[in-house]
């Protein structure tokens, strides 16, 4: 049995990424710094009002390309009004588009698709702005009984996560390999199993699975999906 089987393997790559800390704005005059540790079973369980949620991207590159974007026409435009206004004639591209618009019907198919894009383009926009983003990573709970313990939001990249179980997998007495994806609310271990029977290391599997999950310290518990099998007959 070996740990650098080449099919055993964690989600989303075989980089290992470590958990993310991110420290709140301190209230009142409480510690900055965590005393002491804590275990998987001190983290606070349920979805209390003090439970973090999910870590929201700040998306710079969206936000980068649509001020950009923004800048650059409208200074184009301003340059424009403003040479009209100083005797000049306007450009070329500002009155042909002034002509388009003016002389085509609505119902125009240059029309509905510039529409359409302009829509789809601001659902997306709309869609960012409202949802968290960083699906890879799991937001921890807040450990209890840890002095300035609510001052941190922690959380764990997939990846971690994925290889972590997969180091309690292969503890399971007869596993040869096994693969392991971590998603945002599953978690699938396929192993192989050379020895002994496979109901029993299905079992003692789910069961070590299981417990690899509690202990992760996750504010949503993830399902759990677990496969044993032969290996293949050369």
């Amino acid at each position: 049995m070996s740990d650098h089987d080449p099919d055993a393997k964690g989600g989303d790559g075989g980089t290992q990424r470590m958990p993310t800390v991110e420290r709140e704005p301190a209230s009142g005059g409480g510690s900055s710094d965590l005393e002491q540790s804590a275990s998987a079973a001190d983290f606070d369980g349920g979805g209390g009002e003090g439970q973090p949620r999910r870590f929201w991207s700040e998306r710079r590159v969206p936000a980068g390309i649509v001020a950009a974007l923004a800048t650059a026409g409208l200074g184009l435009l301003l340059y424009d009004v403003a040479a009209v206004r100083a005797g000049r004639t306007a450009m070329e591209w500002r009155r042909r588009l002034a002509d388009e618009l003016a002389e085509r019907p609505l119902d125009n198919p240059w029309m509905i698709g510039g529409a359409a894009v302009a829509m789809v383009l601001g659902l997306w926009l709309l869609l960012l702005a409202l949802s968290p983003g960083l699906r890879g990573l799991l937001t921890m709970r807040r450990p209890s009984g840890v002095a300035g313990a609510i001052d941190v939001r922690a959380g764990l990249h997939r990846s971690a996560a994925a290889l972590v179980l997969r180091d309690r997998a292969m503890e399971v007495s007869g596993v040869q390999s096994v693969r392991v994806d971590v998603s945002r609310r599953r978690v699938r271990a396929r192993a192989l199993a050379h020895f002994r029977d496979l109901d029993e290391v299905r079992r003692d599997l789910d069961d070590a699975m299981a417990s690899g999950i509690g202990e992760l310290g996750l504010v949503r518990q993830l399902d759990l999906s677990v496969r044993a099998r032969r290996p293949a007959k050369r």
